[in-house]
């Protein structure tokens, strides 16, 4: 998880992401997030300056009230969240302190191993569905 202070320069925002290999930044001031920085609100900070960033901070481009969750909302939850808002990245807070970012790869990824699981479960459960004729077995009296 990395972060970055409002004053920092967009430019810094953007290499870091681009060498770390991270769509989205934290905007920490005072150890509170007070930001969220992805490559969508970078593009449309190029694009307010004719393509180029020149000296804007990343306080001139960061989402300054982003989208958050905690650490009890169900995925399901979370994924709505994510589709409604059009968020890549939320992070989750728990009693005003920072514990994470999750991205919509984490929900897909959450998501998918619960189908595969359940799947899986489902495939063994019709496997070992008992035969008809077990149940039905008929057995002479004898007096």
């Amino acid at each position: 998880m990395f972060t970055i202070d409002p004053s920092e320069s967009l430019s810094h925002a953007v290499n870091t992401m681009a060498t770390k290999d991270m769509g989205s930044l934290l905007v920490m001031q005072n150890g509170q997030l007070v930001g969220l920085l992805t490559f969508r609100e970078v593009i449309l900070a190029l694009h307010r300056h004719g393509g180029a960033l020149g000296d804007a901070k990343v306080s001139s481009a960061m989402d300054d009230h982003p989208l958050t969750c905690t650490p009890d909302h169900e995925i399901d939850e979370v994924r709505q969240m994510m589709i409604e808002s059009h968020s890549r990245y939320i992070p989750i807070v728990e009693a005003g302190a920072l514990k994470g970012v999750i991205s919509f790869y984490d929900v897909a990824k959450a998501v998918l191993d619960s189908h595969n699981f359940e799947n899986k479960m489902l495939k063994a459960y019709i496997r070992d569905w008992p035969s008809e004729d077990t149940g039905s077995s008929s057995h002479s009296v004898r007096a």
